[in-house]
């Protein structure tokens, strides 16, 4: 290792001589098992990774395959097992020799056709030069990236994985039945045969890390584990637990650890050295301190206010014999119950029944003064069978009844009520049960009860922010779809919609604000905003999603979008498609072939300023299904996007298009809601009735005017419009006028008939409307235009167009 420890370290930096240091002291102990990770970990502490890892190749020699990792999740990175060798690619560039050093602006747009990592993350590919050749890639989360230092260190750590550790080899045999020995500071874990037996996993596929027997645990019981098996939460002596792990086949099994933390002296890490054996055998009455364990381990994974009182029933109940549990919630007042068990009305005392109001009973306070006193005292009260109760908690527990506050810091969080309706003996384990239970019952009640507000709060936002109904269109259907991410605050920026616009256009849009996060969702709102304005406007489909590039550009904020905009003409059947980073759509045609449309992609919206973002035209025969989504449809840990395009075209063409709704539904069921997902379908079955149009260029000439009416005239006849003409050639005198008097430019006479319905439009490119005068004395030389238009005509307005306005004037003819 001639570069780990390197002559003249005269001119480095104090933190790359301490990157020496330790890489040296891993050398030294060259038969360590776990020294790659060890080596790994060095880039997270001296040159600020957040994930590093090393890629060599595979058996096949086709692709480079992540061998170990330290420090993030790679899924959170963005970063794959596996890379083809001959790609062109970070990790096979630097597998080649080259070193690669990305920004996020880089790995943006590179991933116009992939997801882009949902943070900003700096990538470094160093090479790693031994007999099979690898890559040390590093992915750092700091705004600045990898300095010159970060980069020495990274250079030491790639030259330090040149030398491969010996393969980890399972050690147990020394141990007693059923021992284990855990090395706190790596994690490295020797266990007895009999362990892995209890665990159903082969010695052979044990790896010696303490993460892959946590992955069997159940996961409501891992923040008990992990208290246990993390030393920054221990101090020295035993410990006691007991815990369920999964099995290939039936209910999980419980098992018992008993252990002990023990120094290692002088410069020796800490073991927790102990045995595990199976508690399925135990008697069905486990002592109190497993059934608080247990309702502990329930409450902690327990996300709204109705599990928790499940939670409480399940713990309690069964143990205690109970004939009845009931749990609520102090408000002001009253008593609002989240769970009764037994769940039947007939179950409880009449004074509750007369205040049913909706599924559960609003018990008031003021009729059951002992449970008013108990709340005050803050301490659970027992009564004996026969106690003198008001009749609201007598018939509760006419064989004894337990009054547990459920305490949250200062205040009272809600009462759970216990009862027994043969007399019962309340013994003092029982009493502690219930005092340990009330505490954790109390705290998990306002946790759930804030979550409960919280998602409340986040479903408003998010139902604010998207449509609540789609338009109906002429010639097509349309119906979407959006589910919130299952993991954590479930608010995401995919968003819809779909905007009808003038001459039977249609403008379907779908997009991804980059995070899950409620600045991802306001910031998706403004975008869905800022597209629907620029596309009303009249421009077209490249310069509405050029605009809001600019606009998020200009936001100056640190999240990007990705958007894909299809304009529709549903009078002829064709489309024009930009993508920004975004899924190209899915074409299901009449025939049911499907095809991933091929359309160009310009980079995420707010990445960079001046951009293209090329228009591909689309060809739609009526009943062609348009399919829109986002990648949290597509996209998976196991698999990459592409090929979560490819299956979801394939799940579109066996659909039947005849019913949107159901189709929808069945793509989205088979989402693994990981992230967020947008859906938006539509089946283009033509229009029935096509209006027909006629269009005249207004030159500024004496004769404008004149000019324009016989146009109209003409075009009238034609289509067999006669009589009652007089009103449209007026109103065409008084809009192309004023065209030609107020503004400068070109004006454009569009005339359009569907049914009886003709339309008159006259553009301009100044963008100030008409206004509408309020009076007009006898010398007024101007101003009785609009009033003529608005007296003669059926309806009148004016539209935004690209660079000026329309303004429009409609009248009933027969033909």
């Amino acid at each position: 290792m001639a570069n780990v420890v390197g002559e003249g370290a005269a001119g480095r930096s104090t933190r790359t001589l301490r990157a020496e240091g330790a890489l040296s002291a891993l050398a030294a102990d060259p038969r360590s098992p776990d020294r790659l990770r060890r080596i790994l970990e060095q880039a997270l502490v001296f040159a600020g990774a957040s994930f590093a890892g090393f890629y060599t190749l595979g058996e096949d020699g086709e692709l480079l395959c992540l061998a170990e990792a330290a420090g993030l999740p790679r899924t959170l990175c963005g970063v794959r097992d596996c890379y083809s060798a001959a790609g062109h690619g970070p990790v096979a560039e630097a597998h080649r020799g080259r070193e690669v050093w990305l920004g996020p602006k880089d790995l943006a747009a590179q991933s116009q056709s992939r997801r882009t990592p949902r943070r900003a993350f700096h990538l470094a590919a160093l090479p790693v030069r031994h007999d099979g050749g690898g890559c040390l890639l590093a992915v750092s989360e700091r705004p600045g990236g990898f300095d010159a230092d970060d980069r020495a260190c990274l250079a030491l750590v790639a030259d330090a994985v040149a030398f491969p550790a010996p393969p980890v080899t399972a050690e147990g045999a020394d141990l007693p039945p059923g021992g284990f020995s855990l090395a706190m500071d790596t994690g490295r874990l020797r266990v007895h045969d009999d362990v892995l037996d209890l665990f159903a996993l082969d010695p052979d596929d044990f790896d010696g890390r303490v993460e892959t027997l946590l992955g069997l645990a159940v996961p409501e019981d891992l923040p008990s584990l992990m208290s246990v098996v993390e030393a920054d939460h221990m101090t020295i002596g035993d410990r006691e637990l007991e815990f369920r792990v999964l099995q290939p086949a039936g209910p999980p099994r419980w098992l018992r650890l008993r252990g002990r933390l023990e120094h290692g002296g002088e410069g020796r890490p800490a073991h927790l050295v102990g045995t595990v054996a199976d508690a399925s055998s135990l008697r069905a009455d486990v002592t109190d301190v497993a059934r608080v364990q247990r309702l502990a381990a329930a409450l902690s994974t327990a996300v709204t206010v109705r599990d928790v009182g499940k939670a409480v029933v399940a713990a309690l109940r069964r143990p205690l014999r109970a004939d009845r549990i009931a749990l609520a919630e102090l408000e002001s007042d009253r008593l609002v119950v989240t769970v009764l068990d037994p769940p039947e009305p007939e179950a409880w005392p009449d004074v509750w029944r007369s205040e049913w109001r909706t599924e559960w009973p609003d018990a008031p306070v003021r009729t059951m003064p002992t449970l008013a006193a108990a709340l005050r005292e803050g301490r659970p009260a027992v009564w004996p069978a026969g106690s003198p109760l008001e009749p609201a908690l007598a018939e509760v527990g006419p064989g004894g009844l337990a009054v547990l506050p459920l305490p949250a810091g200062n205040r009272m969080a809600g009462a759970c009520l216990v009862g027994w309706d043969a007399p019962h003996d309340i013994g003092a384990d029982e009493r502690t049960l219930l005092t340990a239970a009330a505490n954790l019952a109390g705290q998990a009640l306002t946790r759930a009860r804030a979550l409960d507000a919280e998602h409340e709060l986040v479903g408003m936002l998010q139902r604010q922010l998207l449509p609540r109904r789609l338009p109906r269109l002429p010639g097509a259907v349309a119906v979407a779809r959006y589910l919130p991410s299952t993991a954590g605050l479930k608010l995401g920026g995919d968003w819809y919609d779909v905007i009808p616009l003038p001459d039977n256009h249609v403008a379907l849009v779908i997009g991804d604000v980059q995070g899950h996060s409620a600045g991802a969702a306001t910031l998706m709102g403004q975008m869905r905003t800022a597209l629907r304005a620029y596309a009303v406007e009249g421009h077209p489909p490249d310069v509405v999603v050029s605009h809001a590039n600019r606009l998020l550009v200009d936001m100056e904020t640190d999240l990007f979008a990705t958007c894909c905009y299809v304009d529709v003409d549903m009078e002829e059947g064709s489309a024009w498609c930009v993508r920004a980073g975004h899924l190209p759509p899915v074409l299901r045609h009449p025939d049911g072939r499907t095809e991933i449309a091929e359309a160009e992609g310009g980079p995420p919206l707010g990445v960079v300023r001046q951009c293209d973002f090329p228009m591909s035209p689309l060809r739609l025969q009526p009943g062609t299904l348009v399919a829109l989504t986002t990648d949290g449809l597509v996209e998976s840990p196991d698999s990459d996007i592409d090929t979560g395009m490819e299956r979801f075209a394939r799940q579109v063409a066996a659909a039947d298009p005849a019913e949107l709704g159901p189709v929808a539904d069945e793509l989205l069921g088979r989402a693994l809601r990981s992230d967020d997902v947008a859906l938006l379908l539509m089946r283009y079955d033509g229009m029935e009735t096509r209006p027909l149009r006629e269009s005249w260029t207004v030159w500024r000439v004496p004769q404008a005017v004149g000019h324009a009416r016989r146009f109209t005239r003409r075009t009238l006849r034609s289509w067999g419009v006669t009589e009652e003409i007089d009103a449209p050639l007026l109103a065409v005198s008084e809009l192309v006028t004023n065209a030609l008097v107020h503004t400068d430019g070109k004006v454009r006479l569009d005339l359009t008939l569907i049914g009886d319905r003709l339309r008159l439009a006259v553009a301009d490119a100044s963008p100030r409307s008409p206004v509408r005068p309020t009076s007009i004395g006898w010398e007024a030389t101007g101003g009785r235009g609009i009033l003529l238009v608005e007296a003669v005509s059926a309806a009148w307005g004016t539209l935004p167009v690209s660079g000026g306005k329309q303004v429009w004037a409609e009248f009933t003819v027969r033909r």
